[in-house]
């Protein structure tokens, strides 16, 4: 029944209501298993890359020859595909997403799904530093909105499905589901609506329940959970923080930088452009193959501790530039994994210089890789509730909220009193900017 009004009375509102809360639970689900294979093939293609290299390929030249011309083919179709069928494939996908949201540009056409996916598998395949979730964020966006449009739901239903199948693509991708709920309201839309916060939780609960029974039941990150952190512990903590708010502003910079320098060999086809970053890459992953692609294996490895104090330096030093070189190859890949790995070297790297400098009362070095990995986030995103969240259930460290809030709030104000901006705010300036300038081919 309509209200005197002419308008919507509340039963309609509430049936409204039931409706995009049960779309929400498909479309979770959609976005779940869409972002599951992504992860197995992911898997697949680190396993095909690793055994490229240790292969018997005819001596050491002629095998470096042959890593360095695949991952330089591979990268080279990604962009390719990018240009010829999706141009919003490029980059993260958050950015582009966000543009959605605030009605700047219209919902990409499906085929980005298809297109993301490949195109993914093939650059993070290839040894590229990109993360899997912006990728997965992105398809289960597109997959929401088409739930919703099959339904014929509203626009704007349809943008509250596309919010929280983007959630749910980032609690696939990190078997995080409160996190990928959590990103939705502070990074997406930044403010609370009940419609999007009940669709949002509802298609991370799904897309966690189906992405659970392909992947299995565990935390991204094996970490011995410590003790309660104490109130002493705090003034390491804060140090931390303020190490990450420098770091990240160096990183947003970098990042942006990397770009610009690629923008300046606009002449080269943006295949060639990519397949020269690939290239690269695969002589790196040729000489240390443990360096590169999207991370997870590398941040296991720096909170297990199994480095020592200046090659975790160098080690740092080398994923810092990689980043954003492999950012600005333009093929689809996100920022997350990257960050995190970024995190937790310089946080076990700060962790081991005061215990060294104060033993007996310095935090395990493990634990501050832990929380170097979310104040990290933080810095670079600006978004230390997500942060603080996805650490906690990718590491199972529900100890350490104190310190991870203690970073978080330091890392999160250095960057903000310098005037640095987020990074997705940059990086939707700059495509917005770019297609300003450039044939809709070459958008980000």
């Amino acid at each position: 029944m309509s209200s005197p009004s002419g308008g919507a009375g509340p039963s309609d509102e509430r049936g409204g209501l039931l409706g995009l809360a049960l779309l929400s639970l498909v479309a979770g689900a959609a976005a779940g298993l869409v972002g599951a294979a992504f992860r197995l093939a992911l898997e697949q293609a680190d396993r095909l890359r690793g055994a490229l290299i240790s292969a018997d390929l005819g001596g050491p030249v002629a095998g470096c020859l042959i890593v360095v011309a695949v991952c330089a083919v591979a990268t080279a179709l990604s962009a390719w595909l990018v240009r010829r069928y999706s141009p919003y494939a490029s980059g993260s996908g958050i950015p582009h997403v966000e543009s959605v949201l605030k009605g700047e540009v219209p919902p990409a056409p499906l085929r980005l799904v298809p297109v993301k996916f490949a195109g993914g598998v093939f650059a993070i395949g290839a040894g590229l530093a990109l993360g899997r979730e912006g990728p997965s964020v992105q398809m289960g966006a597109s997959v929401a909105d088409l739930v919703g449009r099959v339904f014929r739901r509203s626009d704007r239903d349809c943008r509250v499905l596309l919010a929280a199948g983007a959630g749910a693509g980032l609690a696939t991708a990190f078997n995080a589901p409160i996190a990928g709920a959590v990103f939705v309201l502070e990074e997406l839309v930044r403010r609370f609506d009940v419609r999007i916060t009940i669709a949002t939780l509802g298609a991370s609960a799904s897309a966690i329940g189906v992405a659970r029974v392909v992947l299995g039941n565990t935390s991204d990150f094996s970490v011995d959970v410590p003790p309660y952190a104490g109130f002493g512990t705090l003034p390491f903590h804060l140090a931390l923080g303020v190490l990450a708010g420098v770091l990240g502003i160096l990183y947003n910079r970098t990042l942006l930088g990397m770009l610009s320098v690629g923008d300046r060999f606009r002449r080269w086809p943006v295949e060639a452009r990519a397949g020269a970053v690939g290239a690269a890459v695969g002589a790196l992953g040729w000489a240390m193959p443990n360096l590169v692609g999207g991370g997870d294996p590398i941040t296991q490895r720096t909170l297990v501790g199994v480095e020592s104090a200046g090659l975790l330096a160098a080690l740092f030093a080398a994923r810092f530039v990689l980043g954003g070189v492999s950012y600005a190859a333009r093929t689809p890949g996100g920022l997350f994994a990257p960050m995190l790995v970024l995190g937790a070297q310089s946080g076990v790297w700060l962790g081991m210089l005061f215990r060294g400098l104060l033993p007996d009362l310095a935090p395990d070095p493990t634990v501050l890789g832990v929380v170097g990995m979310a104040a990290f986030f933080t810095a670079v995103v600006r978004a230390p509730v997500t942060g603080i969240i996805l650490v906690t259930e990718m590491t199972s460290s529900f100890t350490q909220l104190l310190p991870l809030l203690g970073a978080s709030f330091a890392a999160m104000l250095v960057p903000t009193l310098t005037g640095d901006a987020p990074i997705y705010d940059s990086l939707r300036e700059s495509a917005a900017h770019t297609r300003s300038l450039e044939d809709p081919e070459e958008r980000i």
